[in-house]
């Protein structure tokens, strides 16, 4: 459905471009704009050519920077309504802002295009007279990819006159200010910083901006789809409290998880869980509040599975199963146990902001159980969740750290549900607090109320492991001998972050074990009660609680180690500390005494403990990012591995992720990714991470396949290639030296064959991590 050839669109280009130059207005060339439906129905020319033609190459070089909240401009290319909704020059990510901002969240704080040119966003496409001359220069998206066309970039390996950090003045010109905006930055065409697209990909998007820019009506579910659905919607929405209340608690837990029916294989498609005020089998009403548990507004609340709308991004994908042994799981968990919901939980903000009062009438078993079973999700969406990107709200975690779990049975005493309930006041969180939030006398409260906890629980640990009785690795979870979420490690990449199944890399510095109520408090501090529109305080109270849930855990890891050695080891974690946190240490980590019935054999405790964590989890720990059976030889597989044991200051100019493309001698490619582990004195510190830094520890990570949403940089490798590569890593020791390794194996950003080199990593990535697989994100692509 070719419309127009590049050459005619360059002469109507060069025509009208000399108008509008020239001063001509665009209402008196093209009419007023005025919002137009582009949606057509399925199994039409139009809606097939979209899907077939245009989407895969909006999807693999335009949604590869435009999505999530820090798409530039907002403009989020990955579903029809975020192409319709446009871009603004309004901010997300505004740190220092004194108010909460509007939401302007796709999907729900508008539901019409028209409704979002009233906050404010303006169109990419045309919207005024629909003539081929119109749609092409009246249309934003037309102009900046021919603006590409006509100024390509330059054949250099460093691009000047780019800014490509995260934190870089965004311009956003609308069609009105663009002749301006090419003028004065004539390289800035479309991709940005990028290579050109190709004759091809060029010449599709051409003929379907000219003719109107048409797009599909959303597909509709299969039988399949639907008899799943209906099953989960009969849980969700059945009028006993039982249910109602269930509902409510993994809603709030689920609501930005990728929801998937696992047995159905022939369609991957994702949903999402919402509020409606409608019952299934009637059209979805959205309940749009900022938070999950905020006030629906209506007396019923309504639970239902929707369809996801957008292409699938890494950076924000928490992949969810749901199956009937899932659905009978919920039941068995939730509905089945004999209690009594008397009374529904208020959406009173001091009630539904602590989980530990909404949900007080489930049994806690249950509810750890259900956090327990997809823990990487549960972890994930403190990460992928609102915070696409954020360095203050990450820089409270260490680099890598695996993470273990106490055992739910534990969690079915009589004596620990008490527990629970006395300490309800003292396990508030700042999510109680409206997004414009006072952070330094609020800290002070939350403090006292943490200190106020960490001694109740201590006293309560002292009686029940009175002697060191139960003070073993027993206490902890083992996923049921099958489950591979007992273990998880997790990567910080300055402003990102990953979790994945395993213990990935040599032995952390530091590792948390979570009980039922931190793991709890973690979700609601830092997903469900957290405002990426909030404003500063808000988000600062929120990092700065998160400290003490950190240390919670570090805590309890800690409590396996000989009671002599805690706390030396606990301060080594946080050298050079101030004399308040280190009082802040005495008086928390002091109150717990009791020895632990661990055996140790060495006196590096901590490292032994490491392997009897391994040895006990040995049957679920995830191997996929092991590097064996890779297709190269063993002595390759050998000498990669070694790279995880290169440490030292040379390291500071590798960025935090780096894929690499090795070639096999039998001509078969497996990628892998390079992580760069900072490593910090401590991380108590809100503003001076770099004077924490400890370069001489840093140290590097490599694991088969795929860690990270943001890559920094893409290396191509033949096998012959791997011993120099690793001895070049080895030997690093400044800025020069890396840039000589990149001349070597590097796919820079102005490389001619980035766009295939990025489709072959896209392609295996899909193809050996299928249900993982999102889009990569280049937001943070380096330009060295």
């Amino acid at each position: 459905m070719k419309l127009k050839t590049t050459s005619l669109y360059l002469l109507i280009l060069l025509f009208s471009g000399c108008a509008t130059y020239a001063g001509l207005n665009y209402d008196q060339l093209f009419g007023q704009p005025e919002v137009r439906e582009r949606n057509v129905a399925l199994s039409t020319p139009e809606a097939d050519f979209f899907l077939n033609d245009v989407k895969p190459i909006i999807d693999n070089r335009c949604v590869v920077c435009h999505a999530c909240y820090d798409a530039p401009c907002q403009l989020k290319l990955s579903s029809v309504d975020g192409i319709d909704r446009g871009a603004t020059k309004a901010l997300v990510y505004e740190g220092t802002r004194l108010t909460a901002a509007q939401p302007t969240r796709l999907f729900e704080d508008a539901q019409t295009t028209q409704q979002w040119r009233q906050l404010g966003f303006t169109p990419v496409l045309n919207e005024r007279e629909q003539s081929l001359a119109a749609n092409l220069d009246a249309g934003l998206v037309s102009r900046m990819i021919t603006q590409k066309v006509r100024h390509p970039l330059p054949e250099t390996n460093q691009l000047e006159g780019f800014d490509f950090s995260i934190a870089r003045e965004q311009v956003c010109p609308t069609i009105e200010e663009y002749d301006a905006y090419e003028a004065d930055y004539p390289y800035w065409g479309m991709p940005f910083g990028m290579p050109n697209l190709d004759e091809s990909e060029y010449d599709t998007l051409i003929a379907w901006l000219g003719n109107g820019a048409k797009m599909n009506a959303p597909v509709p579910l299969t039988v399949e789809e639907q008899q799943m659905v209906d099953k989960y919607e009969v849980l969700f929405n059945h009028s006993a409290r039982k249910n109602q209340l269930t509902a409510r608690y993994i809603y709030e837990h689920l609501y930005l998880a990728n929801l998937y029916f696992s047995e159905i294989e022939s369609q991957r498609r994702f949903f999402t869980i919402i509020r409606s005020t409608t019952p299934p089998g009637e059209p979805i009403r959205r309940i749009v509040t900022r938070r999950p548990y905020d006030a629906p507004g209506v007396d019923r609340v309504y639970y239902r599975l929707i369809p996801v709308q957008s292409t699938i991004v890494d950076k924000t994908h928490m992949p969810f199963a749901l199956n009937d042994q899932k659905l009978a799981q919920w039941y068995q968990w939730f509905i089945e146990p004999d209690y009594t919901v008397e009374t529904l939980p208020s959406y009173n903000i001091h009630v539904a902001a602590n989980p530990m009062t909404a949900f007080k009438d489930l049994p806690v078993k249950a509810r750890f159980n259900f956090l327990l079973d997809n823990a990487q999700n549960t972890i994930m969406a403190y990460i992928k969740g609102p915070v696409c990107r954020g360095q203050l709200a990450l820089n409270v975690i260490n680099d890598r750290f695996w993470i273990f779990f106490l055992d739910p049975e534990r969690s079915e005493l009589p004596e620990v549900n008490q527990f629970y309930q006395e300490q309800a006041d003292n396990l508030k969180l700042p999510s109680e607090l409206e997004s414009n939030t006072l952070p330094i006398a609020n800290w002070v409260k939350y403090s006292n109320q943490q200190t106020r906890y960490l001694a109740a629980k201590s006293e309560f640990m002292n009686k029940w492991f009175a002697g060191g009785k139960h003070l073993t690795t027993d206490v902890l979870w083992t996923g049921n001998g099958e489950n591979p979420n007992a273990a998880l490690t997790i990567f910080r990449h300055f402003d990102s972050a990953s979790v994945v199944q395993g213990l990935v890399g040599t032995p952390p510095k530091t590792a948390w074990i979570l009980d039922y109520a931190l793991l709890e408090r973690i979700h609601y501090l830092l997903v469900a009660g957290f405002d990426v529109y909030g404003n500063f305080g808000h988000q600062l109270i929120t990092r700065m609680f998160m400290d003490f849930l950190r240390m919670e855990g570090e805590s309890n890891f800690l409590a396996l180690l000989p009671n002599t050695v805690r706390h030396q080891e606990f301060s080594s974690w946080y050298q050079e500390q101030s004399p308040q946190f280190s009082a802040f240490l005495q008086r928390n980590i002091s109150p717990f005494s009791q020895p632990t019935q661990v055996l140790y054999l060495t006196e590096d405790y901590k490292e032994e403990l490491f392997d009897k964590l391994k040895h006990l989890l040995e049957p679920v720990l995830y191997d996929r990012y092991k590097i064996v059976n890779t297709g190269l030889s063993e002595e390759n597989e050998a000498l990669l591995r070694t790279i995880d044991l290169i440490k030292g200051e040379g390291l500071a100019p590798i960025p935090q992720i780096v894929m690499l493309m090795i070639e096999t001698d039998n001509d078969s490619n497996q990628l892998f990714t390079l992580l760069h582990n900072n490593a910090h004195k401590n991380i108590s510190s809100l503003f001076a991470e770099e004077k924490n830094r400890d370069f001489k520890n840093d140290d590097l990570t490599l694991v088969r396949g795929v860690i990270g949403s943001y890559p920094a940089a893409y290396l191509k490798l033949k096998e012959s290639d791997i011993k120099n590569f690793v001895v070049s890593l080895e030997n690093l020791k400044t800025e020069d030296d890396y840039i000589k390794l990149l001349d070597n194996y590097a796919v820079r950003r102005t490389s001619k064959e980035f766009w295939s080199f990025s489709d072959q990593v896209h392609e295996f990535y899909k193809r050996t991590q299928p249900i993982e697989f999102g889009l990569l994100d280049y937001n943070r692509f380096e330009n060295r």
